[in-house]
């Protein structure tokens, strides 16, 4: 099993080198080195840190659910995003968009989406009541209601503004803004530094409540600080480049298949250079072989879509 793990880090690593390298210089001259390079930097900088936020952050969702079907995104942060960017260009006009500065939109997209999800825990796991698919239940009305405002106020405002939002309900990897790179790896930093001595807990809250309480883990203490880091790193996540729906889902259950383990320590490098591999090689195939005929956010729900049917058969099967 050792060994066998061991070959598949080994694969994942290269392809991930390789494939970054490819991005990084394919079809380039030494004359666009010093416009280009940069660019293709920050696109990869940024692969990174949302492949690693949406794989971490699933994979802990998953565990503390112990459900393999799920992601973050049921809670409705994902519409919670697109309802905030809605709003702006609603209330404000594309104006709202420039009035606000890239840092802005970002710093605040994230503050709504992290107090939102802290007022549905504060609400929904007061006392007693510490069910977490009433939690779930909950996220699904939201995300729908959300929805709904957005395309609501989508239909009214100009067709020229709309083309504004348009713009932000796919993902993309392009144009980053540096600043929000750094803001998204120092907020992502301190949410690692402030979980870290939580993550031992991980193996054992796959057994189940019961077993992690006999075990003696303050089951309720833990699963509420994960439940907090969730929430920021698929903010950041979000507000970085735009939703990716299906990335977590798919990433996360490809390294699960890969991998012969239950470590999570083992199952979060390998879901995270996979998410790397998948989110790499589809800008390039989006970029080199579709000529950017359809956003990356695209293949990666279909996909995902298909990955997600094909899981729901098989666990009705089994």
């Amino acid at each position: 099993m050792q060994r066998k793990t061991k070959w598949i880090f080994i694969t994942l690593i290269v392809l991930s080198i390789s494939l970054i390298a490819t991005f990084l210089f394919i079809g380039l001259t030494p004359a666009g080195w010093d416009y280009a390079l940069p660019r293709r930097g920050r696109s990869v900088a940024a692969i990174i840190i949302v492949g690693s936020a949406i794989a971490f952050s699933t994979l802990i969702f998953q565990t503390i659910t112990n459900n393999r079907i799920l992601t973050p995104s049921i809670i409705g942060l994902d519409s919670l995003y697109m309802l905030i960017q809605t709003a702006l260009v609603f209330f404000f006009g594309t104006l709202g968009l420039v009035f606000f500065s890239q840092e802005a939109n970002f710093l605040m997209s994230i503050v709504f989406m992290v107090l939102f999800a802290l007022l549905l825990y504060a609400l929904l796991f007061r006392g007693e009541q510490q069910n977490i698919y009433f939690l779930l239940l909950v996220g699904i009305v939201f995300g729908t209601l959300f929805g709904s405002l957005s395309t609501f106020m989508q239909v009214l405002i100009d067709p020229n503004e709309f083309q504004s939002i348009q713009n932000r309900m796919f993902a993309s990897f392009s144009n980053i803004n540096v600043d929000l790179l750094w803001l998204s790896i120092i907020i992502l930093l301190l949410t690692l530094l402030y979980v870290f001595p939580y993550l031992k807990y991980l193996d054992t809250l796959a057994l189940g409540r019961d077993h992690a309480v006999n075990l003696g883990i303050p089951y309720d203490k833990v699963i509420r600080r994960f439940l907090i880091v969730i929430a920021i790193m698929v903010s950041v996540s979000t507000a970085l480049v735009g939703p990716i729906m299906f990335l977590g889902l798919l990433v996360v259950n490809v390294a699960r298949e890969m991998l012969p383990t239950f470590r999570h320590s083992t199952l979060a490098i390998g879901s995270i250079l996979v998410s790397v591999v998948a989110l790499v090689g589809g800008t390039l195939l989006v970029e080199r072989v579709f000529a950017f005929s359809a956003p990356l956010s695209v293949f990666i729900n279909f996909i995902g879509g298909a990955y997600f049917i094909y899981l729901l058969l098989r666990g009705t099967k089994n």
